[in-house]
């Protein structure tokens, strides 16, 4: 019996300044292989198809179980997580390449620094310090509870990012990512706290006015947060806090 082969294209680039260029590896086949096993087994022997060596491809991962978002990266086209990536779904043809909208430091490993500037910038954490001597928290309903579980689940993997047309190197919009922290703390009985100031911080340059609504980045949520609820939801936050804001 002919044994399978996984044909992988992985694009490789040493530095950020460095002219980016394929290379082409053979590994054989075996059930419930995923991208990550794909990249293990050339790192084991760093040869191209046709016997040439060459460097070992740098990449990142941590939990291997889609939940640190480490190992996202462009597979077959499409932005996903390596470690969630199965041959069997996306064929014998694999082509690997890093994010498209964060700096290469080198071959699949991307500077995301970007993504967690956002986060400060929107103050995505709840004030709590000095509160641990006054018992329990607020009770949340429970219909909150689950909505907010859903918006809780974000990762910061950037994919929402990677897929949306305004962020680029012409633009300083914050993504949908932030805009998503915001609606889940701003529902928060203890996060409101800041709510005004992430709000405001939205409504500056870069902010919430220059999404355009192109919707990508729900379809490439790979858990199906729903993002384009989030920003039209906190775009009406920000209409009423202007409303309130001109009646004084």
């Amino acid at each position: 019996m002919e044994k399978k082969t996984v044909v992988v294209k992985i694009k490789r680039q040493e530095a950020l300044e460095a002219k980016p260029h394929w290379e082409e590896y053979h590994i054989p086949y075996r059930p419930y292989l995923n991208v990550i096993l794909l990249l293990q087994e050339i790192r084991k022997n760093p040869k191209t198809f046709d016997g040439t060596p060459t460097s070992p491809v740098a990449w990142e991962s941590s939990c291997l179980e889609e939940v640190c978002g480490i190992c996202t990266m462009v597979i077959n086209g499409r932005v996903r997580q390596a470690c969630s990536t199965l041959v069997d779904e996306i064929g014998m043809n694999v082509t690997i390449e890093p994010m498209r909208k964060f700096p290469v430091q080198r071959d699949l490993v991307v500077d995301r620094s970007f993504l967690f500037e956002t986060l400060k910038r929107v103050k995505a954490w709840s004030p709590i310090d000095g509160t641990h001597n006054l018992g329990p928290g607020p009770r949340i309903a429970s219909e909150e509870q689950q909505e907010n579980y859903w918006l809780s689940r974000c990762f910061s993997c950037g994919c929402c990012l990677d897929v949306c047309p305004q962020v680029n190197d012409r633009s300083d919009f914050i993504g949908a990512m932030a805009i998503n922290q915001v609606k889940m703390f701003n529902a928060h009985p203890i996060g409101k706290g800041l709510a005004k100031e992430r709000l405001r911080s939205l409504m500056a340059e870069g902010g919430i006015e220059d999404c355009g609504n192109a919707q990508n980045c729900v379809k490439a949520c790979p858990k199906e947060i729903p993002l384009v609820n989030s920003i039209a939801k906190i775009n009406r936050e920000i209409t009423l806090n202007l409303l309130d804001l001109l009646k004084k």
